[in-house]
């Protein structure tokens, strides 16, 4: 094994999460080492395009409040944003923005490498190193391995990832990424405890073969708005990018029904490992039987890109069947087909496993952030990542944890039900979830 440079804390996983880990613990003096199997994959938006919306936008509020970096970014690489719900209280009145896709990750990609104290390395971590009950390092695929008072895992949806696409099977992650097997055996081998989670994601399609004529055109605000409270006007390409509302029909239901058994996750359950509030069309078919249809919005992935993200169209069914099905839906009669919507299955922590620094029970100096301890969702792993990073820093400082209680902010809910409820599904954050939401 060979020796590299040491650190005060490394974090694994260049995602959102590990993006405002290595931040944070940068920010706070501490010599970091950002860790991601590919660079050219930082802070991807593996999903959806778009940053914020119902506790979501809360969240990312919160992270900007303290330092963080989610905010700033959004609004340097948004293409619309708005305020929604406001026909309802202040207490759920939130932002969403569709962002730049490319631009959101360049631009944070800009801000990592420009941050004093932290380093960007490529490569896939194979192996904790550990001295008694304390982390003391990481090892990667290579051989070479570094040395950390902290490490922070923001391993995201690849530990042991695969891939489903109708009869097609195989390991991989988002992003054409590999699966990160060998951590996650690592992780086993230790006596963690592990599930094991699934999702979707839409199809893309080729915007100029959409008759966007036969859509609800869905503008972005006319007033300028900010997730930062230090904002950054930025207007790439002058006016907003606006999203459009369409909806399946009988004929969409009635395609998915006949070709239920190309379904791979319909086939083989795993009970409570699907996300409840955004699952596959197949289910919503099925469970929703009586409905005639359902909404779908389509969301531009950029300024300079004619890639549009189907929203709602969540699946994991054959690639031809996909077609057929896009072809059945207003507007998209003659549409091309830019990337199939798959499947992803993928390992988790029971994030139970924890303390409410996110610290692993047992392991000084290891913490854990992001998708990972079982959530969903951009916004979420962000906001464990800053929490892990500030907390992995202070650590090393040998000062006490940072610990927001639930009264005080939704990170403080967030990080509580996680550590103290469990998972059995993939968490969400909710404003409901918050008993003090309107204070």
């Amino acid at each position: 094994m060979t020796q590299g440079q040491e650190y005060d804390v490394i974090v694994v996983g260049a995602g959102h999460a590990g993006c405002e880990a290595a931040l944070a613990s940068a920010r706070m003096g501490l010599a970091t080492l950002l860790l991601s199997m590919n660079l050219e994959n930082i802070a991807q938006l593996a999903c959806n395009p778009a940053i914020g919306g119902p506790a979501k936008g809360h969240l990312v509020r919160e992270i900007d409040a303290l330092g963080g970096e989610m905010g700033r970014n959004t609004d340097r690489s948004r293409l619309q944003i708005r305020v929604l719900n406001t026909a309802k209280g202040p207490a759920v009145r939130v932002l969403r923005a569709q962002v730049d896709r490319h631009r959101y990750q360049w631009e944070m990609r800009k801000v990592l490498e420009s941050q004093e104290n932290l380093d960007l390395r490529q490569g896939m971590v194979a192996s904790l190193l550990l001295e008694g009950q304390a982390v003391v390092g990481v090892r990667v695929k290579t051989g070479l391995s570094f040395r950390a008072k902290a490490v922070v895992l923001a391993t995201g949806v690849y530990l042991n990832a695969e891939i489903y696409l109708g009869e097609v099977k195989y390991a991989g992650g988002p992003g054409g990424q590999l699966s990160a097997g060998e951590l996650s055996q690592c992780l086993q081998d230790l006596g963690f405890e592990m599930g094991r989670f699934r999702t979707t994601s839409p199809p893309r399609v080729a915007g100029d073969t959409v008759d966007f004529s036969r859509m609800v055109e869905q503008p972005g605000s006319s007033e300028p708005l900010y997730f930062s409270l230090e904002p950054v006007p930025f207007e790439p390409g002058g006016e907003q990018l606006s999203c459009y509302l369409t909806h399946t029909t009988e004929e969409t239901h009635r395609i998915i029904r006949e070709n239920l058994d190309r379904s791979p996750f319909r086939l083989q359950p795993l009970l409570g490992a699907e996300p409840r509030y955004c699952p596959s069309i197949e289910d919503k078919v099925v469970r929703f039987a009586d409905r005639t249809s359902h909404q779908l919005f389509l969301e531009p992935e950029g300024w300079e890109t004619k890639e549009y993200y189907v929203m709602g169209l969540f699946t994991s069914m054959a690639e031809d069947v996909q077609l057929e099905i896009l072809r059945t839906i207003p507007g998209l009669e003659r549409v091309g087909l830019v990337r199939p919507g798959y499947g992803i299955e993928y390992d988790y922590l029971y994030p139970t496993q924890l303390e409410l620094s996110l610290r692993v029970k047992g392991i000084a100096g290891l913490y854990c952030a992001g998708q990972i301890n079982g959530t969903s969702g951009y916004e979420e792993a962000a906001a464990q990542g800053l929490m892990a990073g500030i907390n992995a820093g202070l650590y090393v400082q040998g000062r006490e944890p940072f610990i927001l209680d639930r009264s005080q902010a939704y990170i403080g809910v967030l990080v509580d039900d996680l550590v103290l409820k469990g998972v059995a599904e993939p968490y969400r954050m909710l404003t409901s979830r918050a008993e003090y939401r309107l204070l």
